[in-house]
């Protein structure tokens, strides 16, 4: 039976969440629903806390399913819920099973559940459920518009600047003005960046400013929204090869004063932590950069069988942090690297993470 001991924040919505989560242990043959009963509870963000009594019918053991909803699932939010959910599994102990229920959780904040012991369900599909003989774990790949157009928000090339620099090294702290002040971006976008970085629980504020404590979170979730940067892209031919090919490329990535080019994707990837020699050449480059790397490079039509590629991308950002790994060769930044890598293919992928794994860990 249903019970409800207040009036709820809103019937509807409290309705909804209940009726996913009876809807998934219906679904379990060899447990029966005793009863659900939920109650309202004004606190921030919380909406509504529900214990259901569960019978495994083989054993005839009961189990009581203590949840909360929350209507954000953004770690910020799951962290308290996940709070209150493990004071009461101490304060109650037996046969209780803490869940938290949200309308969409990140695969970062089922990790921090996860972490806990706690099991979760949102509607979008994601739950995992276990106690007694009962495992129930699905995982799927949709996101609410809402959450993907966040994220692409936060990737916008305009911020990937920020996020390059607070990658860099992420203990460092950083005020908001200073941060602005060394990327070239907004103060009003610093901090909007702030402050979706902080709703994810990746930064933290300190008395210096803010901090990354999850820059691999960070990444990955860059890493699995990336898209290569909008931009005109060229193929041609040079008829040099081995140490002739390098020298030449270094003379022409050398005049960064009025000409900007830098080795991209597996050419970067080459010098920062090689993985095996692709036929093919990769660069960004400005126009002035482009009508240089042409002439050095004595490049042609690739009518005779494209090996160089260069991008001139739309975002002149990708050109202003470049590292010079050994003296006159400059690449894209180890980050910038890694993305373009993650989306090269097969290959690419691979190459990518034994750049991480050799130059992007972090201890924080």
């Amino acid at each position: 039976m249903l019970k409800h001991r207040k009036p709820s924040i809103d019937p509807n919505f409290d309705r909804t969440y209940i009726e996913a989560l009876t809807a998934l242990l219906r679904q379990v043959p060899t447990m029966r629903i005793d009863r659900v009963e939920h109650e309202a509870a004004i606190t921030d963000e919380l909406s509504v806390t529900a214990a259901v009594n569960v019978v495994e019918l083989e054993s005839a053991r009961m189990h009581r399913l203590v949840c909360e909803v929350r209507k954000s699932g953004q770690p910020r939010s799951v962290s308290l819920a996940l709070m209150h959910l493990l004071r009461v599994r101490q304060s109650l102990k037996s046969n209780v099973v803490p869940i938290l229920i949200a309308p969409y959780l990140s695969p970062d904040s089922r990790r921090l559940i996860l972490e806990q012991k706690v099991g979760y369900l949102d509607l979008q599909g994601n739950a995992h459920v276990e106690f007694g003989s009962i495992y129930i774990d699905r995982e799927v790949s949709t996101k609410p518009t809402a959450e993907s157009r966040g994220l692409k928000s936060l990737f916008k090339p305009r911020s990937a600047l920020v996020l390059r620099l607070l990658l860099q090294d992420p203990a460092k702290q950083w005020r908001v003005v200073d941060l602005a002040k060394a990327s070239g971006v907004s103060l009003g976008h610093v901090s909007n960046i702030r402050s979706a970085l902080l709703d994810r629980e990746w930064t933290k504020d300190a008395d210096a400013g803010m901090f990354l404590v999850r820059p691999d979170f960070l990444l990955d979730a860059w890493r699995d929204s990336y898209v290569a940067p909008t931009g005109e892209s060229l193929r041609f031919y040079t008829p040099l090869h081995g140490s002739s090919f390098e020298d030449a490329a270094r003379r022409a990535l050398a005049d960064g004063a009025h000409a900007q080019a830098t080795f991209a994707s597996f050419s970067a990837g080459q010098w920062l932590a090689p993985y095996g020699r692709t036929g093919t050449h990769y660069f960004y480059a400005d126009k002035a950069g482009l009508d240089r790397l042409t002439v050095d490079l004595n490049l042609s039509s690739a009518a005779k069988g494209e090996n160089v590629v260069i991008t001139m991308p739309k975002d002149k950002a990708i050109l202003a942090d470049t590292i010079e790994p050994v003296p006159g060769v400059i690449c894209t930044n180890l980050v910038q690297t890694y993305l373009d890598l993650s989306i090269a293919g097969e290959r690419g992928r691979e190459a990518a993470e034994h750049l991480r794994l050799e130059k992007l860990r972090w201890s924080t």
